[in-house]
């Protein structure tokens, strides 16, 4: 049986370049004070045994921990999991995170926490002392809860707030929730739609008030009128089925809905096809979110892609620099979203072309 090849580790570094462990450490971390000759020689060491950096050696400098903790909320991650429905987000989350951290040789740490425990802070606080990152990424809708961001502006550690335009402590990063539902509504105002529908996400979360501020605004700005065409769910697929037979069965229905998430949105695809509203010749339907169920409806559905990933990238960068002393930027980081259009749209019945 072959033998199992011995690690290399910062140890055999250090000795084949006979320094300290504490000059290679400096060397991996690339900080200032190192003599050129001193690099090379530590760097020749590095190659010639095929040495790759652990977080422990990183640390070894004493400044950093080389982690970033990504905190998302515990209840709906694990009914969403539970359900095998599929966590989208997560997965954009973690795939953006990831993949910027192992640009700057960091890692990422994915931890659910309860929006509604007592003991909150106390979590946080665990998770912390185990952990000691260097940055945390608060996701929807821990990035604007007060408990929470204060607790974290009293730890000194940096920490990025998605999903938030609200000013406080950390640095809010905006997926510009108000400007993809003024957008969404802009899109479906331009094929001809005069009454349109809007299915809301829980109140629980910042964005989805947002959001129907986006729909408001636009249809004030075409004159549309809005009387009765908000349905509030709260991102569930039941939430979006009771939303939409609130709307579509009115005897004056809206001729378009934009639904919050996918979940609603299937949801309202459903009670169309069993009122026999068919989409999109009597019904245009957008979603948010562009989950891959949307390419897989009948018809696929036009949706608000989300740029979660590119947005949590933007946080782990943001937090990067401001664990090297960086100042954070002086105005709200946003991160456009973008429509991909699908056959759920066309113009409202009655309309030239429809």
């Amino acid at each position: 049986m072959a033998r199992r090849r011995q690690a290399v580790t910062i140890k055999h570094v250090a000795a084949d370049a006979g320094v300290s462990l504490q000059t290679v450490s400096r060397v991996i971390n690339n900080e200032p004070n190192v003599r050129p000759e001193m690099k090379e020689r530590v760097q020749a060491s590095i190659d010639k045994l095929g040495y790759v950096p652990s977080i422990a050696a990183q640390r070894m400098s004493g400044s950093r921990s080389y982690l970033i903790l990504a905190i998302n909320d515990r209840d709906r991650t694990i009914a969403d999991w539970r359900a095998r429905q599929g966590t989208d987000w997560v997965d954009q989350m973690l795939l953006g995170g990831m993949l910027k951290c192992a640009e700057h040789g960091y890692r990422m740490i994915f931890e659910l926490v309860d929006t509604h425990s007592d003991h909150v802070e106390r979590e946080l606080l665990g998770a912390i002392a185990a952990l000691q990152p260097d940055g945390i990424i608060l996701t929807p809708p821990h990035s604007d809860n007060p408990q929470i961001v204060n607790f974290l502006g009293e730890q000194k550690i940096p920490f990025a707030r998605i999903g938030s335009v609200q000013n406080g402590a950390g640095i809010p990063v905006s997926m510009d929730d108000e400007g993809s539902a003024r957008q969404a509504t802009e899109y479906l105002l331009a094929r001809g739609h005069r009454r349109i529908g809007f299915i809301a996400g829980s109140s629980e979360y910042a964005l989805s008030g947002w959001r129907v501020d986006g729909w408001q605004a636009a249809m004030a700005a075409a004159g549309a009128a809005i009387d009765s065409l908000l349905a509030q769910g709260d991102f569930s697929y039941a939430s979006g089925e009771a939303a939409a037979r609130q709307l579509l069965e009115r005897a004056d229905r809206p001729s378009a809905i934009i639904a919050s998430n996918d979940q609603m949105a299937l949801a309202t695809l459903e009670v169309a096809r069993a009122l026999e509203i068919a989409v999109p010749q009597d019904l245009s339907l957008i979603s948010f979110d562009n989950t891959p169920l949307v390419h897989f409806t009948q018809p696929p559905l036009t949706a608000v892609d989300q740029p979660i990933a590119a947005t949590t990238s933007k946080a782990v960068e943001l937090l990067i620099a401001a664990q090297k002393g960086e100042a954070p930027p002086a105005a709200l980081t946003v991160v456009s979203a973008t429509i991909y259009e699908r056959e759920s749209v066309a113009p409202p019945p009655g309309a030239p072309g429809a």
